[in-house]
């Protein structure tokens, strides 16, 4: 994801995985119109990026980071986030006229600060428009109806102040870019560096840098990656192999599958990422038929088992799915042939 600044106004690009989240969340909420919940969600994520670009980390908190970061319904917080000890209310809206005094106080008239957010109809980009006090709106409306004369007729007024304003509510401190540094996102296959045995994991989440406190409440010296190891995502209800990386949080919390805290640094990515159950494709074949890992073996040049789907999907009146400690003997029970391949041959064909 990306934040552009000009002068006044800021530019947020959502990623897949932020798009992913916005959406799976406000399904998860059971809201009445997902659509609006799933921009309010976007909204806040900009915001969120705004503030960890701008603002001392320690002076703000985003009431909903956990509820979007793993699709939970959130605590129903009175407000959005708190700066510098302000409660702020994001509004998000593709129609600029819900940023009129009245029609901002409409909803949430008890907040310090509503910061106005417009996305595109696409929602592939969102704009930090400003911020303004609820008082100064309040105010502005109460001079609008004393005001003896008429509004323009194709001329209304909003109220925002600049966003790089903002920070000026606080103290005079250094504003440093506290962006991620971890390059891993949701999805990646890893191993802990310097381990010989190599086991991958999964990266489920990627912790904000502020989070990395230890089970033991201790702060560790780096950012937080929380992984699975893909034997126990196998052991879940489905094939975890067909959810999005964004819904990986989400799926863990909801069926209690453990998860390890790892310092970023501590891990790598997996130079033979692939274990047994999951799909894999021939690149350098023009039309390559879908694989599914049977068996790896690490001692050997060929590296990889692999059975065809189509061959598979012959034996099962239903969709296929073995749990891939069963893939090995089902093969041999339906006579199906296995082929081996090194790893680097193979690449990943995800089904999500």
């Amino acid at each position: 994801m990306t934040l552009a600044c000009s002068v006044v106004v800021y530019l947020y690009n959502p990623d897949d995985v932020d798009r992913e989240r916005a959406h799976h969340q406000a399904v998860i909420q059971g809201s009445e119109n997902r659509d609006v919940k799933r921009i309010g969600n976007l909204g806040e994520l900009a915001f969120e990026q705004f503030c960890r670009e701008y603002l001392p980390v320690e002076m703000w908190d985003w009431k909903n980071e956990e509820s979007i970061r793993r699709c939970n319904p959130e605590s129903f917080s009175a407000y959005d986030f708190e700066v510098f000890g302000y409660e702020v209310d994001v509004k998000t809206s593709r129609d600029v006229s819900a940023f009129r005094p009245a029609n901002m106080l409409e909803n949430d008239p008890d907040d310090d600060i509503m910061v106005m957010v417009w996305h595109r109809d696409n929602e592939d980009a969102l704009i930090l428009l400003g911020w303004e006090r609820t008082e100064t709106l309040k105010s502005k409306v109460e001079t609008q109806e004393e005001y003896s004369g008429e509004e323009p007729e194709k001329l209304a007024h909003l109220s925002a102040r600049p966003m790089n304003e903002l920070h000026d509510l606080g103290p005079n401190t250094a504003h440093l870019n506290q962006k991620p540094e971890n390059p891993f996102v949701p999805g990646d296959r890893v191993v802990k560096a310097g381990d010989d045995e190599e086991s991958v994991a999964v990266v489920v989440e990627v912790l904000p840098p502020e989070k990395n406190t230890t089970a033991f409440g201790q702060k560790m010296d780096g950012e937080a990656v929380n992984v699975a190891f893909p034997e126990m995502l196998d052991d879940g209800p489905s094939d975890w192999r067909t959810i999005s990386p964004a819904k990986l949080a989400s799926y863990c919390d909801d069926q209690d599958i453990k998860l390890y805290t790892y310092k970023h640094t501590n891990l790598e990515y997996a130079e033979r990422p692939f274990v047994p159950g999951d799909y894999v494709i021939k690149p350098d074949y023009d039309d390559p038929d879908l694989a599914i890992v049977v068996g790896v073996d690490s001692d050997s040049n060929r590296e990889v088992n692999v059975a065809f789907l189509h061959q598979l999907e012959d034996t099962v009146e239903a969709d296929f799915y073995r749990h891939p400690t069963e893939l090995p003997d089902h093969c041999e029970a339906n006579d199906i042939s296995t082929y081996s391949y090194e790893f680097s041959s193979l690449e990943f064909d995800h089904q999500y």
